[in-house]
């Protein structure tokens, strides 16, 4: 057997890809603790540190496809590991800041590079090379399982982390922590691209692209995607603060976002795990019409420490369970060949969409003192997203055979 043909075992991409996921995802999930101590010790405003989160996932959005594109061509290893270099020297540099222009700069830019190298496309990549399609949404649903349990592991210990040493020393433990996935990308070494070995493909990146962005279903996958992101990220940046504004300690806001972690741990898991049996175009609509719901409950009961528990922990189920399905619908429907790469443009839909929630919040709030046009706002378009992917098409696309 070749090399080109041999497949790492599943525990070890599971393992290795998963303890990844976790660091980097749960690392980022904090960042919200981080917008009040920082802009009142530099004296800034709430729109300079959300617009900095806003171009790190703008930024993490379009280095995804460039991260996809050399993980699908060169292996991920690579690319993890110059990525993990990349978040500890962002992470260091968002401590030092002394302008919002270089704290965009690191925040902003070199985090959202480093993001894009070292979460779900480069990730789901190697999941989609070496599991079969069997156990593929599985697979999926148990790393995106891994990035929640991130969430509700590292955003106490961030909050701890702040508390105990100030949030600039906190910045710098991370920025240690991150390192450590280096010596994990080891275990995501595959062998089809040993000593420089590209894997042979019936398909061009131009090709790859040129059918996926005129075919209705990923254009479809796409805006959905787009809501995901709006709200994930206006929520978890955004709800420190709109808590603290209507009374509410920062205890309450950091036993949120990991509620949100612990019970998005059991949703990316279950919904991986349906997408093995069920149409996952309805798994997804099912999620984003959920999500409204849940937000219009939430602003209508009484803001009391329960009622953001009960809110964190349902919209924990629904938070990034669309992952795992929207991931194993593009492999389904094109193949594996370019997967993280395809998977990076889905994704930067999503970060488009994470751009506008979390600046709409900063921008919004500062206009009108208040956070309730961008809650309506999230209503609508979970209500859109729910419609739109219905009509997707999970079949696998149909070529023309290759020619001699």
């Amino acid at each position: 057997m070749t090399n080109q043909h041999k497949t790492l075992p599943m525990w070890q991409v599971l393992a290795c890809g998963a303890a990844i996921v976790t660091l980097s995802m749960g690392v980022r999930h904090g960042f919200g603790l981080w917008l009040q101590p920082i802009t009142q010790a530099q004296d800034w405003t709430r729109e300079n540190f959300a617009m900095a989160i806003a171009i790190q996932n703008l930024t993490w959005g379009f280095a995804g496809i460039f991260s996809g594109m050399l993980a699908d061509r060169f292996g991920a290893f690579r690319v993890i590991v110059t990525s993990a270099v990349m978040y500890s020297l962002g992470l260091i540099g968002m401590a030092y800041a002394t302008t919002p222009a270089f704290f965009t700069a690191t925040a902003g830019v070199l985090i959202g590079i480093a993001q894009a190298g070292t979460t779900y496309a480069v990730i789901y990549g190697v999941i989609g090379r070496n599991v079969s399609a069997e156990k593929r949404s599985w697979a999926m649903g148990v790393a995106a399982a891994a990035g929640s349990f991130g969430q509700f592991l590292m955003v106490p210990t961030e909050g701890y982390l702040i508390s105990s040493f100030g949030w600039q020393e906190a910045l710098v433990w991370l920025a240690l922590s991150c390192m450590l996935i280096i010596p994990l990308a080891f275990g995501l070494r595959e062998p089809g691209f040993a000593g420089g070995a590209t894997p042979k493909r019936d398909q061009s990146i131009l090709h790859a692209l040129s059918e996926a962005m005129n075919y209705r279903s990923f254009q479809l996958l796409m805006a959905g995607y787009f809501v995901c992101g709006f709200q994930v990220v206006f929520i978890g940046v955004h709800m420190p603060s709109y808590l603290k504004d209507n009374g509410l300690s920062p205890e309450v806001a950091s036993i949120a976002l990991a509620l949100i972690g612990l019970f998005n741990v059991f949703g990316t898991y279950i919904a991986g795990s349906l997408g093995q049996r069920m149409a996952k175009r309805k798994i997804l609509s099912f999620i984003y019409f959920s999500r409204s719901i849940v937000i219009v409950l939430f602003l209508l009961a009484p803001l009391t420490p329960m009622s953001v528990f009960i809110f964190s922990s349902v919209m924990g189920l629904l938070w990034l369970s669309t992952v795992p399905p929207t991931n194993a619908v593009v492999a389904q429907i094109f193949g594996v060949a370019h997967m993280s790469m395809l998977a990076g443009f889905v994704f930067l839909s999503h970060q488009i969409g994470s751009f506008m929630g979390v600046w709409l919040g900063g921008y919004l709030y500062d206009q009108t003192g208040s956070y309730n046009i961008v809650w309506y706002i999230s209503i609508g378009l979970g209500v859109f997203a729910a419609l739109v992917n219905l009509p997707v098409n999970e079949g696998a696309i149909e070529r023309a055979p290759a020619t001699a």
